[in-house]
């Protein structure tokens, strides 16, 4: 068994984000064609503690190096006001030949960085604007920060940014430290989160939100919003968008608001297409720029098995990780 801890897969992703955006990009389109298997994701709940929660993402990644695993993440809201973050993850890797578990890896960054990678592809093909100058980010914690890297790596022309939090001392502390990650971008701390919505067109929504509260009205014509958290909008705001989503099956559960649109219209007709066939082109799906488009991401274990992987093979190249002898029997 082959342990990587967090410090070497963070050395290993390193500057990797052109590497990253492909893996992801790569995999979309796998989806799309078929050669991947994804069961329905795995929610752990406890009866006392409603907003907290573990999930287990089993996936199988089909081409010429497949790969078969699981990821374990646990969301812990609380965590973020004792300083700590809030979701924590693990993946197991499967070997191909026989079956057995032959890799754990801490994924907490592999986590983040499929996110935003998936959300940085999909601002590329739905922002009409070729070169946008700037992004809205509402939530201020690691997912936004990657989403910041991933989208200024993939649409470099961005140079402004407008954040915002519930706590503002954090978005504060967030634009101070972002300069690491897009050096060349100015940050605005909003005051509302209505001002973060009509500061850009590009909008990226990471809270950690668990009821619909937010519609787009603040938005300017035509934008785009990357809903990661999935339960920020309101129906209202998501039946009146166009919508793309990474896996219609998997968005459209535990009461996300595809999900809610879902139960109140009793259909999907409102889900435009999903990202892998936008990145395809097997789609006749075309944006209108006078329409708000909403990608919403469930997060698909798959991405986490490409990431995974890709650590994986880097530790073995370069002799990184701990070999523990004798795990399995």
């Amino acid at each position: 068994m082959l342990i990587i801890r967090h410090d070497e897969v963070r050395d290993a992703l390193r500057g990797q984000e052109r590497q990253v955006l492909a893996l992801v990009d790569e995999t979309y389109r796998l989806h799309d064609e078929g050669r991947t298997a994804l069961p329905h994701s795995v929610f752990l709940r406890f009866p006392d503690r409603a907003r907290d929660r573990i999930i287990g993402l089993p996936a199988y990644v089909g081409g010429p190096d497949a790969v078969a695993g699981m990821k374990w993440i646990a969301s812990f809201p609380g965590n973020v006001a004792d300083g700590r973050a809030r979701a924590s993850a693990a993946m197991l890797l499967n070997s191909m030949a026989d079956g057995t578990p032959e890799a754990l890896i801490e994924a907490s960054l592999i986590s983040a960085q499929r996110t935003a990678a998936s959300a940085a592809l999909a601002a590329a093909r739905l922002v009409p604007d070729p070169a946008p100058r700037g992004i809205a980010l509402v939530g201020t914690g690691p997912i936004n920060r990657e989403v910041l890297r991933f989208t200024k790596a993939h649409l470099p022309s961005l140079r402004e940014a407008v954040v915002f939090d519930l706590d503002r001392t954090r978005a504060a502390a967030f634009a101070d430290l972002a300069g690491e990650v897009a050096p060349d971008v100015t940050f605005t701390v909003a005051d509302r989160v209505e001002q973060a919505l009509a500061g850009h067109p590009l909008v990226s929504l990471a809270t950690s939100a668990v009821e619909p509260h937010l519609d787009l009205t603040a938005c300017p014509p035509g934008a785009t919003v990357l809903h990661v958290s999935l339960r920020d909008l309101t129906v209202e705001a998501v039946l009146g968008a166009q919508n793309v989503v990474d896996d219609a099956d998997h968005v459209c559960r535990e009461r996300t608001t595809l999900h809610l649109a879902e139960l109140a219209t009793g259909g999907r007709d409102f889900i435009d297409a999903p990202l892998g066939a936008l990145l395809r082109g097997s789609t006749p799906f075309r944006r209108d720029p006078a329409r708000t488009a909403v990608f919403s991401p469930f997060g698909l274990g798959i991405l986490d098995l490409a990431l995974a992987r890709w650590v994986r093979d880097a530790a073995l190249a370069h002799g990184t990780g701990t070999r523990i002898e004798g795990f399995l029997p």
